[in-house]
């Protein structure tokens, strides 16, 4: 069996490798880039635009008339603008953020990243915060993965937001950071800044759900079944300690509420029903055919792992036995994730 288990990428990823072979020269523009570019963003809005032309527009009056009345309006307009670029700047200093990425990513399918805002400022609150959170390998270039929305983060205090991510395709995910901005207080303008928290992880393939029917029947295409016949057995070999990943259906409640703790059903005939998930590669076109064929074979995993069969895979390249902890599925589908077609002689399983 493939001893790597962790669902999670390594520092000698793709994307880790990638960054580091990036040229020094490209390297040393981004660091002067860096250098030279404003710690603070700031873009008028619609209301902005409109009360720049009534300051131009009372600036005129002004000189043109003399009037001290028109001095006087024009210099209350202009002290909204001081005020504004203070108070906004109070809102977003001393805020940091960090990011929850759940342990399970699929394509097509949407899930749920928790966001912490935490201001650590003493005594000033932090109002109106919009958070990006950047997907792409640097936050200058790339493009927002979901928003979150906090309308009052209090001095010390820790706020929780979440947006929905659903990732197109399968395959490793960079995450560059957070675009932090706010239009506090009067709406004139959005003032921003970037936070750099690079962060990697993997999107399992999209997965297709099964019918019972199918699983516990003829097997696909993508897999062949080994040693027993799927479906619960009514014979019990004793009770265990509940391991995640288990199905729900095996947990015995009346000894569980007895022993204060979660058991479930050890049964015979469910330990011995095995099924392998067989994946070509090397000798799979890259296209939509092969993404169909590693999409198929992760939705046989899930299903026969949800129906209580201990799943194996094998590929070209990679072989793991079978197995049904939670351990073990990440890893199937971590496999499944980076897996990449071959030569292009002949056509994916």
């Amino acid at each position: 069996m493939d001893p790597a288990r962790d669902p999670r990428p390594r520092p000698g990823s793709a994307l880790s490798r990638r960054r580091r072979e990036q040229k020094p020269a490209t390297a040393f523009r981004e660091r002067l880039r860096a250098i030279f570019r404003p710690p603070r963003t700031l873009r008028p809005t619609r209301a902005g635009w409109v009360f720049f032309a009534l300051i131009l527009g009372v600036g005129l009056a002004a000189l043109n008339t003399g009037n001290n009345l028109m001095y006087m309006v024009l210099s209350l307009l202009l002290s909204f603008l001081v005020l504004s670029g203070v108070l906004s700047e109070s809102a977003l200093r001393g805020i940091h953020v960090r990011r929850r990425i759940p342990g399970e990513l699929f394509a097509e399918q949407t899930s749920h990243v928790v966001v912490e805002i935490h201001n650590d400022q003493k005594r000033v609150p932090a109002f109106a915060i919009v958070i990006e959170d950047l997907v792409g390998e640097s936050v200058h270039r790339a493009v927002p993965g979901g928003r979150a929305f906090a309308l009052r983060v209090d001095p010390g205090a820790t706020e929780t937001r979440s947006y929905g991510l659903k990732p197109e395709h399968r395959g490793p995910l960079a995450f560059a950071g957070f675009r932090v901005a706010t239009r506090f207080p009067f709406g004139l303008f959005s003032k921003a800044m970037l936070i750099e928290d690079a962060q990697e992880t993997v999107v399992y393939p999209a997965i297709d759900l099964l019918e019972t029917a199918l699983v516990q029947g003829a097997v696909p295409r993508s897999g062949e079944a080994h040693g027993g016949q799927g479906g619960g057995s009514p014979e019990s070999a004793g009770l265990r300690g509940y391991s995640p990943g288990d199905p729900y259906r095996r947990i015995h409640w009346r000894a569980t509420l007895r022993r204060g703790q979660l058991l479930v059903r050890d049964q015979e005939h469910e330990r011995h029903a095995e099924h392998t998930v067989r994946l070509r590669t090397k000798s799979a076109r890259p296209g939509d055919a092969f993404e169909s064929a590693v999409r198929r074979a992760a939705s046989d995993i899930v299903a026969h792992l949800r129906a209580g069969f201990r799943v194996g895979l094998h590929t070209d390249d990679v072989s793991f036995d079978p197995g049904e902890d939670l351990a073990h599925r990440r890893a199937l589908l971590l496999a499944l994730a980076t897996v990449e077609a071959g030569r292009p002689e002949a056509e994916a399983l």
